[in-house]
């Protein structure tokens, strides 16, 4: 029993009629009428009552009917489904991101535009380790990585800056430079100790400028937990502006620090040669949005 057999009874059974039904599926009626046998055979029923007036459908035909109207309607589906599978349409994305994408918008921004054309692609969005996100790129385990730059990219990844930004400081509230709105030297930081997210070049940059070694007391991972370490009166921190406008935490206050601006970035990775349609058509997205400027 094929699916052409079962469309074949669903016609004939809804048209009662074996010529009619025949020039539905753009076939002979002696094709059909083979066919409809075919299917009887397989049943092992009697499915259409057949004289030289009129076609009526069994019992057993009609409780039939029901079903291959089911099994064609799902295998349409399935059809319709792979195909849209196929174009990218259907099926899942996973993206992985550091905190800071999600503070600076970008990964909102990019998720609901491509929901907004896609709706029927499932995303699934984790934060993890900015350390981690080019290994699981490319053992395909995430699609598309949202990290702070710089990061080190084998040859099989390439990447597109979504946002950019500048690096400022975060300091205990009752820290003697969180006093005034002047910007902080890098040399006045020489004896602090630093609490560090995982992008450390704002920080290397501060101690290039102040000419010293930084003291780091600690590497939490994530933003939040790096300036929950600061509101405790801890440390201080080198952190993307940004936070400025979407973390306000007690006993946190941010300060700008003197000099020429230290830039940091936030960029999307994902594989040079991207096989899956979906995730293609995501990465398209991201490289046609337009450079971003500093924020």
């Amino acid at each position: 029993m094929e699916i052409r057999h079962l469309r074949a009874f669903a016609v004939v059974a809804r048209e009662l009629h074996f010529g009619r039904a025949a020039e539905l599926l753009g076939i002979s009626a002696p094709t059909l009428t083979v066919q409809i046998q075919e299917l009887e055979r397989a049943v092992q029923a009697r499915l259409l009552q057949r004289t030289k007036r009129s076609v009526a459908l069994t019992p057993a035909g009609a409780t039939f009917l029901a079903e291959s109207e089911m099994a064609l309607a799902q295998f349409d589906h399935a059809v319709d489904v792979g195909r849209r599978a196929g174009r990218g349409e259907v099926g899942a994305i996973a993206l992985g991101y550091v905190g800071s994408a999600a503070y600076s918008g970008v990964l909102q921004d990019q998720t609901r535009r491509f929901l907004s054309r896609w709706p029927d692609v499932e995303i699934r969005a984790r934060e993890l380790p900015m350390d981690e996100l080019p290994s699981l790129l490319e053992d395909g385990k995430v699609d598309v990585a949202f990290v702070r730059t710089p990061v080190n990219l084998p040859a099989s990844l390439s990447g597109r800056v979504l946002a950019r930004d500048r690096f400022c400081l975060a300091l205990p509230r009752d820290h003697a430079l969180a006093r005034g709105d002047a910007p902080v030297p890098a040399r006045a930081l020489a004896g602090e100790s630093f609490v560090v997210p995982e992008q450390h070049s704002g920080l290397q940059e501060v101690a290039r400028r102040g000419r010293f070694t930084p003291h780091i007391s600690a590497v939490p991972g994530s933003l939040l937990a790096v300036l929950t370490q600061v509101s405790v009166g801890a440390s201080v921190a080198v952190v993307p502006s940004v936070l400025r406008r979407v973390i306000a935490l007690p006993h946190v206050v941010y300060r700008d620090i003197a000099g020429a601006v230290i830039p940091s970035q936030v960029a999307a990775i994902y594989r040079r040669h991207e096989a899956a349609p979906g995730v293609r058509r995501f990465v398209t997205q991201i490289l046609q949005t337009p450079e971003p400027k500093v924020q």
